[in-house]
């Protein structure tokens, strides 16, 4: 994916003169609240959460029936159970492609493409306090992260005031026996700010792999800058990272989700929807479209080639034998053992041979993702199915149906007969839909799994570009034009940065490895 960037000046000098990156408004006459975060500047937002179609009825009225049937309809074995054969084990449901018939693969994303978006989701956004399928005004619920992709689920409060995460102005790194690991207590749990990046190990390792870019980065600016006083080589590190993290989520993975059309049509026209004075971020986004990646996680892994004694290390992302295991036969997190670490070649493309698709978005989810282990679920508390949860949550939300954003969109809805299977219910929700489940159908029958649909796509793609319009750290807000400085896998400054080179100049990648 090393193909031309995104951003093309000429577009973009005529997308800045009409102020198509904010939406409309011009930069200098945006007017929002700012704050200092971590030594950076941001568009501050109230840091609750809001709608970005408020004019809209929810999907149904709540109801006994209608929480019975948005449970039936996410039950283990129920209409979105991929109802994959766990029985054939890991190994098989990787390699055997009858296997996928029914939980079909993405030839356009690898692997790793789920767990990136899993990343980017808790940067910006965490529930602690809604109650699932209790209706819930948005702007009472705070988020516990910045609406920004300000890293701060990685860097907290800095060494000053997050002492814990340091050593001088480095991140701590520990290993696990043959590669890095989290730093973790005697419990195993990880020394992080955001404890869901250690639900499962690619995620943990994933969260790892930002704290040695970092901590390769401070070593890169020592290295030219010898006399630079600490605190500032600190701040650039950070900047370096956060922004080289944003040109891949414009340049690689935005256009993965939603395609690059629509990721050009978003910077280049600017946004319709999402065009709020401060950055805010919306239950739509947060509660529905951006939970598509769900549909993309796999019922079973390659982690990596040669950790379990020399042979690969396969595993279920979730299996409920794994649970009090001191090292588990799934890929949860929370534990430490020579074999749980990512061989990343598995997850992304370094041509050689070795890397995994995902799976398509679709209204079907693995199977594991319906018996999830309750340390991955931040209350604690079932159901522990995760569609389920999911559905709840549109009631939580009072969630308009994807119909009628499709409507406000100037859209053509899902046809009721392309959502037949929820007639049976007898709620009319193959007419008002919720919107998580309408964005996965849509996904399915419009863009034949491989993106998002139009509804789901538009809402995604303004809210992320949206976000980085706002936060004057970002390339987009601050420098558009900017590129990428540091060094890509083959040693060399191109001007374009991938996955693959983010992980090669942290030194997880397979040659820095000797694999």
């Amino acid at each position: 994916m090393k193909g031309n960037p995104v951003l093309k000046r000429r577009e973009l000098l005529k997308a800045l003169a009409s102020g198509a990156l904010l939406g409309g408004a011009s930069l200098l006459g945006m007017r929002a609240a700012t704050a200092q975060h971590g030594g950076r500047r941001f568009f501050l937002s109230e840091d609750t959460f809001g709608r970005m179609f408020p004019r809209l009825a929810p999907f149904a009225q709540p109801s006994a029936q209608l929480t019975a049937a948005l449970l039936d309809i996410g039950k283990p074995g129920g209409i979105l159970d991929a109802r994959d054969n766990l029985a054939a084990g890991p190994v098989a449901l990787i390699v055997d492609p009858a296997l996928s018939a029914d939980n079909p693969n993405n030839p356009t994303h690898t692997a790793g493409t789920t767990f990136m978006g899993q990343f980017m989701d808790h940067d910006m956004t965490f529930d602690l306090t809604s109650v699932l399928g209790v209706p819930t005004d948005p702007e009472d619920s705070p988020n516990a992260r910045t609406p920004a992709f300000d890293l701060d689920s990685v860097y907290g409060g800095g060494p000053r005031l997050s002492p814990e995460l340091y050593s001088g102005i480095k991140f701590r790194i520990e290993s696990g026996g043959l590669y890095e690991d989290l730093p973790r207590k005697s419990d195993h749990s990880a020394i992080i700010v955001d404890p869901r990046n250690d639900e499962n190990i690619i995620i943990a390792g994933l969260h790892a792999a930002f704290l040695l870019f970092h901590n390769q980065a401070v070593d890169h600016l020592n290295q030219r800058h010898p006399r630079m006083h600490a605190e500032k080589v600190f701040e650039e590190a950070r900047r370096l990272t956060t922004l080289h993290y944003h040109w891949m989520i414009v340049h690689e993975f935005l256009p993965l989700f939603i395609g690059r059309e629509l990721t050009e049509e978003i910077l280049y026209r600017g946004r319709k929807y999402y065009r709020p004075q401060v950055a805010f971020m919306p239950v739509e986004f947060n509660g529905a479209a951006y939970r598509f990646g769900h549909s993309m996680v796999r019922p079973s892994y390659r982690a990596n080639l040669a950790g379990d004694h020399g042979q690969p290390f396969f595993a279920m992302i979730f299996d409920p034998a794994g649970q009090g295991q001191a090292d588990p036969v799934d890929l949860r997190g929370g534990a430490r053992a020579p074999r749980r670490f990512i061989g990343w070649q598995t997850f992304f493309d370094f041509a050689d041979g070795n890397v995994k698709p995902n799976k398509r978005i679709d209204a079907k989810l693995s199977t594991p993702l319906f018996n999830l282990p309750l340390g991955t679920i931040a209350s604690h508390q079932p159901p522990t199915s995760l569609a389920q949860r999911n559905l709840l949550r549109q009631v939580t939300w009072s969630m308009p149906s994807g119909q009628s954003i499709a409507r406000e969109m100037d859209l053509e809805p899902l046809a009721a007969s392309e959502l037949s299977e929820l007639r049976s219910y007898g709620l009319g929700l193959e007419r008002s839909t919720p919107l998580w489940y309408y964005v996965l159908k849509e996904a399915e029958v419009r863009a034949n799994g491989l993106t998002l649909g139009p509804v789901g796509g538009r809402i995604v793609g303004e809210v992320i570009l949206g976000l980085l319009a706002h936060d004057r750290g970002s390339f987009l807000s601050r420098d558009p034009f900017w590129k990428p400085t540091l060094p890509t896998l083959n040693g060399q400054v191109t001007g374009d940065f991938r996955m693959i080179d983010f992980l090669a100049f942290a030194g997880v990648d397979p040659a820095s490895r000797g694999q």
